[in-house]
């Protein structure tokens, strides 16, 4: 007699698990909806590192020790570093250009990046770096742009201003409202 009890506690106990089991079936559009009317990710990471690729030749670079996923939103998906930044972006001579930060938002549809808190760019092959405290990047122009005050060192100047914008290895500049001291070559 005991052992038809336990054979019968043992079948409701399936039949509730395997219940439970189909009763969870939440459509994934449901959950995304969910996560985005409550503005939660959608995923998030720790400690990443991202290598992009193009023909077996690496681009580029990415490593944070936060990401979160934000693709569920329809009008502006985005992607967000909480915790800061390193992006290492190769060009076909294999030099690189580094950019820091400690918070970074890519808004994915037009793919481009605001970053700031102690934001900087180096280009070891050309002696440059820029620090500044916001720069926005546009991935597919190759173009960064802020009007923060910044501080532009080269080669042989350093450089303070407050408008700067460039290509993103820092050889094409443009800048306003700057001041220090500018070596110029007069070379006919």
């Amino acid at each position: 007699m005991a052992e038809k009890k336990s054979y019968r506690i043992l079948n409701i106990a399936a039949i509730l698990i395997v219940a439970m089991f189909f009763s969870c079936g939440n459509d994934i559009k449901e959950v995304q909806d969910f996560l985005a009317e409550k503005n939660l990710p959608i995923g998030a990471a720790t400690n990443v590192h991202l290598i992009h690729t193009d023909s077996g030749m690496v681009k580029t670079i990415l490593t944070a020790p936060l990401m979160h996923d934000f693709s569920n939103r329809e009008e502006h998906p985005y992607t967000l570093f909480p915790e800061g930044v390193r992006i290492v972006t190769f060009d076909k001579k294999g030099d690189s250009v580094i950019l820091t930060a400690g918070y970074s938002i890519t808004f994915s549809k037009t793919n481009i990046s605001e970053v700031k808190d102690s934001v900087s760019v180096i280009n070891p092959a050309e002696q440059t770096k820029l620090f500044t405290d916001q720069l926005f990047w546009d991935s597919n122009e190759h173009y960064i742009y802020t009007e923060k005050k910044f501080t532009l060192i080269t080669k042989s100047d350093t450089i303070y201003g407050q408008g700067f914008e460039s290509n993103e290895d820092l050889s094409q500049v443009n800048m306003k409202s700057i001041k220090g001291s500018v070596y110029v070559n007069e070379t006919p």
